[in-house]
């Protein structure tokens, strides 16, 4: 039998919300086919177990192992292999969905290739996790200063599984920020990202200090190493900008290679806007800036191979029914 939907959740280590997730998904109802992969990354906890108790609830609900290369990304991409869909959507294994968030993504997945959904904070928060960061795809997608390009989380997020295939998923050497590579490639090889607020998905914040500069550290990191892997892409886009309104560097591009600038810039900001906290969900949010600072300017991010776009020939986007 085809299968219309495959639901892809990279996980590791979460045995601790893994079920809560796999509740929210038993709930959905979608006139569609579809199945349910849990690619563990290797875990040490009860993940499997508690995924496989799901196996009389969820259609076609297979856990498999992806452990061979640690990161989501990679978890993703065995997942991915393992799946019949003709359409991929991803979600992660310590949110929850809403109960039509499935029946959303079909719908959008019938006139569209590529789309993101809408996240949520409030559910799963308490008032002071919300107030450390400022959670973004609530309104619009996410844009990047580098290239002008949308961009969205892959807790939200569905495609053709052909074009994940055409431009070779995710890059398994992106540990951090792997879904903003994904849909650059994607973007950049022709395909439109479209904005789909009505599949909602209730996002799991960080509610420790330290778990904000780490999450923060590896924001950094990831933006480092996508300044690295597309700097002909961005060099491109500063000309271009350079021609049509006479400055170089209108959006601060070019500044993203100036590595000594930046930090000086980076650093005075977070001692400036440490004076400004005045409580505990402001003290989060500084520390997740301050590990986003530290990320991108400390942690190791090598030197990635330039990004090679081939334009993809399949189908970009459908005509609705």
């Amino acid at each position: 039998m085809s299968v219309d939907l495959s639901v892809v959740i990279a996980a590791f280590d979460a045995a601790g919300t893994l079920d809560e997730q796999l509740a929210a998904l038993a709930r959905q109802r979608v006139a569609a086919t579809w199945e349910v992969v849990v690619a563990d990354n290797g875990s040490t906890d009860d993940t499997r177990a508690v995924a496989g108790a799901w196996a009389d609830r969820l259609p076609g609900l297979r856990v498999i192992d992806a452990s061979a290369r640690r990161g989501a990304g990679a978890a993703r991409n065995i997942g991915v292999a393992a799946a019949s869909g003709r359409d991929v959507v991803f979600c992660d294994a310590d949110d929850v969905v809403a109960d039509d968030w499935l029946a959303a993504m079909h719908r959008a997945l019938t006139c569209r290739t590529f789309v993101a959904g809408r996240f949520d904070g409030e559910l799963l928060n308490s008032a002071r996790v919300r107030r450390s960061r400022v959670l973004p795809q609530q309104d619009e997608l996410q844009y990047s200063a580098q290239l002008g390009l949308a961009h969205a989380g892959a807790g939200n997020l569905g495609l053709r599984r052909e074009l994940f295939r055409a431009v070779g998923g995710f890059d398994p050497d992106a540990l951090f920020l792997e879904d903003t590579d994904l849909c650059w490639r994607l973007q950049l090889a022709g395909v439109p990202l479209i904005w789909t607020p009505e599949a909602v998905v209730h996002v799991r914040l960080r509610g420790t200090f330290r778990s904000a500069l780490r999450q923060g550290y590896h924001y950094g990191s990831g933006e480092h190493w996508l300044s690295r892997r597309y700097r002909e892409q961005v060099e491109r886009a500063a000309e271009v900008s350079h021609r049509i309104t006479g400055s170089r560097d209108p959006g601060g591009v070019v500044a993203e290679y100036g590595r000594g600038r930046r930090l000086l810039h980076r650093a005075g900001a977070t001692l400036g806007s440490l004076a400004r906290v005045h409580s505990l969900g402001a003290l989060g949010a500084w520390c997740w800036e301050l590990g986003f600072g530290l990320g991108y300017a400390y942690a190791p991010v090598g030197d990635p191979a330039p990004v090679r776009i081939t334009p993809v020939t399949g189908p970009r986007s459908v005509a609705a029914a």
